[in-house]
């Protein structure tokens, strides 16, 4: 762990929040306050992480006044930010007020002037699905039959996510606006989890903003009515929407895609990794893509139709 004197002098133990989806967080006591400690991932990062950048956006997007933890230090081993007490979201849709103000929020946030000295690196789409069958099916991992019986629709997923048209504009933006990187503070939003930030195109960011806090597990409940208030926010913030289409989808359905390869490869390895999720996480996960993306896939036409 970096050294982290500069917070002052501890009054307890270094404490692990269980829970990340890519790093390792624990929570810090001292005198001068408590503190949101993230121990990053470096054996095994899905892309390049720049955190000078990020550190620089979440400061500007803080002196802004977004509902956001205070971005303290940045180095390249450990985050640190002011801890913040709030509610986690459930798995269940938001009220339409929270996703309201949740748009306006990402208005406030794409209104913001920071430079970004790095170009735009998506990672490739991967397409070696039934390699990963193939093993996964060899090591007994238990969501091997499903991920064998649907490796033609994840190979067609990866066509779309390479085929699939964005239209712009490009803005930047936090990229990973999900419950799981929220919480409600009398109600209200806080975002959390900043250092997925960079350049997207805004129609990905607003789908997959408004997808996410307007559906409980699966896609057999999406409430158009929450979906909507995100984008009306948005506009409320003086905000202008992009043009309706796939694109608005495709930028979940891409980085769910490359997320579930992630956790499916460390699976496969079988063992602890030392920094990331753990490995009971990793295989949820796993199960989570093997059985979500082929449905969100082929719900794709009813996602649409919610821009209408």
């Amino acid at each position: 762990m970096t050294d982290l004197s500069h917070l002052g002098v501890p009054t307890g133990p270094l404490v692990r929040v269980h829970g990340g989806f890519a790093n390792r967080m624990y929570r810090l006591d001292t005198d001068q306050g408590s503190f949101a400690v993230k121990e990053l991932n470096l054996a095994d990062r899905r892309s390049p992480y720049h955190v000078q950048d990020v550190f620089r956006f979440e400061r500007a997007a803080f002196a802004a006044g977004v509902p956001m933890p205070e971005p303290i230090s940045a180095g390249p081993r450990a985050l640190v930010h002011r801890w913040v007490e709030g509610e986690k979201l459930p798995e269940a849709p938001v009220p339409v007020a929270y996703a309201f103000e949740l748009g306006g929020i990402l208005a406030r946030l794409h209104a913001l002037d920071v430079e970004w000295t790095h170009e735009p690196a998506e990672e490739p789409t991967p397409r070696d699905w039934p390699e990963l069958a193939r093993r996964a099916l060899a090591t007994g991992q238990p969501w091997a039959g499903e991920l064998a019986a649907n490796v033609d629709r994840f190979l067609a997923i990866a066509h779309f996510v390479d085929a699939c048209e964005r239209p712009g504009p490009v803005v930047l933006t936090h990229r990973d606006v999900q419950p799981w990187n929220l919480l409600a503070r009398d109600g209200r939003p806080v975002l959390l989890d900043w250092e997925l930030s960079g350049p997207l195109d805004l129609s990905g960011e607003l789908g997959s903003t408004a997808l996410s806090i307007a559906k409980g597990p699966g896609f057999d409940d999406v409430r158009p009515a929450i979906f909507r208030a995100v984008l009306d926010g948005y506009v409320a913030g003086g905000a202008a929407l992009p043009p309706p289409g796939p694109s608005w989808f495709v930028f979940m359905i891409g980085g769910w895609l490359g997320f579930t390869r992630w956790n499916i490869l460390r699976c496969l390895a079988g063992t602890e990794a030392g920094t990331g999720p753990d490995l009971a996480l990793s295989h949820e996960s796993a199960r989570n893509g093997v059985r979500g993306l082929p449905d969100m896939f082929g719900r794709l036409p009813q996602l649409e139709a919610l821009l209408g």
